[in-house]
């Protein structure tokens, strides 16, 4: 990721705070593809980041500038991924980590912070819950917060997403990017990078990917929104879905990725959550690739756009798996 530190949140005198992350391979899945009637389909594999996520981007970010700044202590409120990967950066960082997770959350989120030595807090609710009692806890004590858009480094590390994607095409956008989106930074991070690399005449102007945002039917705040041509996503009662990840009723940012999807001519799209289950089997039994059911839903997505022929047998398309299918083996079938 670090390729990249001239268009970085990084001074020439810094080093990162880096485990490896980013240039995660750009598989063409010629078997799933062809199931599928696309010949150009492809997987950007978020999932072979350190912890196992898309996370580590912005964390990497966050960390390298919450170290420089002379920060203790860092905190941040998760719906698991985020946490675990603030709490591996914090200890190569040296550290003191505050995770904030849901109560419920899958048990290998809560072992795997504590494994890299964060000090966890189980709140009762979801995200936003978890939020309110990370900022509760913090603010008496300077924590610093690195809560999703609560600081400006996580977009900076997720952007760089775009730059990978556009190197790897040998600096040509595809025509789809499908992005299962809860806070959405990744969503808003390569927007903003679309516009550097334009800037920079790496990519020409004129036509950008059509951004695609996948949600749950069960938490689907910016797909409605999206349907009501809201500028703004109203919070989602009663949250629930498999994909933790997607389990979030408010994203801060809602009126960035908003504006993403409806200025590249995309759309927004929720799926249920057996067909996400259905994603992860067939992502993993046809390519071999590990994937989450966040990355399932977006498979599901594609099915749907394909079947609606909103996506043509000759598009580029670029599904975004965000993380692995490791912490939610027991959602698969029996």
């Amino acid at each position: 990721m670090w390729r990249y530190r001239e268009v970085m949140p990084i001074f020439e005198n810094e080093e990162p705070v880096s485990l490896g992350e980013g240039m995660t391979p750009l598989f063409h899945a010629t078997r799933l593809g062809a199931r599928l009637g696309l010949e150009r389909l492809y997987v950007k594999d978020e999932s072979l980041n350190p912890t196992n996520s898309f996370k580590a981007r912005g964390q990497s970010a966050a960390i390298t500038r919450a170290r420089a700044l002379g920060v203790t202590t860092v905190s941040v409120p998760s719906a698991g991924n985020a946490g675990n990967a603030m709490a591996a950066y914090a200890a190569a960082a040296g550290l003191v980590a505050k995770v904030f997770l849901p109560r419920d959350v899958k048990r290998p989120f809560i072992r795997e912070c504590q494994l890299y030595g964060a000090d966890v807090t189980l709140v009762d609710g979801v995200i936003t819950d978890a939020a309110r009692a990370a900022a509760e806890a913090g603010a008496s004590l300077g924590w610093y917060d690195v809560s999703t858009l609560k600081e400006p480094y996580r977009i900076e590390g997720k952007k760089t997403m775009a730059y990978e994607l556009a190197e790897q095409l040998a600096w040509e956008w595809p025509d789809w990017i499908i992005y299962p989106t809860g806070g959405g930074t990744g969503m808003v991070g390569m927007w903003k990078a679309f516009e550097e690399i334009e800037i920079l005449g790496w990519v020409a102007r004129g036509r950008r990917p059509r951004m695609v945002s996948v949600q749950a039917d069960g938490c689907a705040p910016i797909v409605c929104a999206f349907d009501r041509g809201e500028n703004a996503a109203a919070p989602w009662e009663n949250p629930t879905t498999v994909a933790d990840g997607l389990r979030v009723p408010r994203a801060i940012g809602d009126f960035l990725i908003l504006q993403a999807v409806r200025e590249s001519g995309g759309t927004a799209l929720a799926v249920p959550d057996a067909a996400m289950i259905e994603g992860m089997v067939e992502l993993g039994s046809t390519e071999g690739i590990s994937a989450a059911p966040e990355g399932g839903a977006a498979l599901a997505a594609i099915r749907r756009l394909v079947a609606d022929e909103s996506i043509k047998s000759h598009d580029r398309v670029v599904l975004f798996n965000t993380g692995g299918a490791l912490k939610y083996l027991d959602a698969l079938p029996s």
